[in-house]
């Protein structure tokens, strides 16, 4: 790497890339709001997936949002390695 180029790690992500994660539409039957969680969940890192829950909330999605078996956000990532901060946000953002 060349003296005059800084190594990026973890550069910013615009709200503007965070809104898009509101965007995609499930294809089955998975409700629309669980959906957007799960895409944001594997897309952002904790501290953009905490914006992207004030974004979320502020369109009127559902944080509580259940599949088709009741599993809700919480239920289908919990038993995931890297899951635990993204718990925490989404049961601050409940209340």
């Amino acid at each position: 790497m060349r003296k005059d180029k800084k190594k990026v790690i973890g550069e910013e992500v615009s709200d503007e890339s965070i809104k898009l994660f509101l965007e995609p539409e499930p294809a089955d039957d998975t409700p629309p709001s669980l959906h957007k969680l799960i895409k944001a969940y594997r897309g952002l890192r904790v501290d953009d997936f905490e914006r992207f829950l004030g974004f979320f909330v502020e369109a009127g999605y559902d944080l509580n949002a259940k599949d088709a078996k009741g599993q809700d956000f919480v239920a289908l990532i919990a038993d995931q390695r890297q899951a635990e901060p993204y718990i925490e946000l989404i049961k601050a953002a409940r209340g």
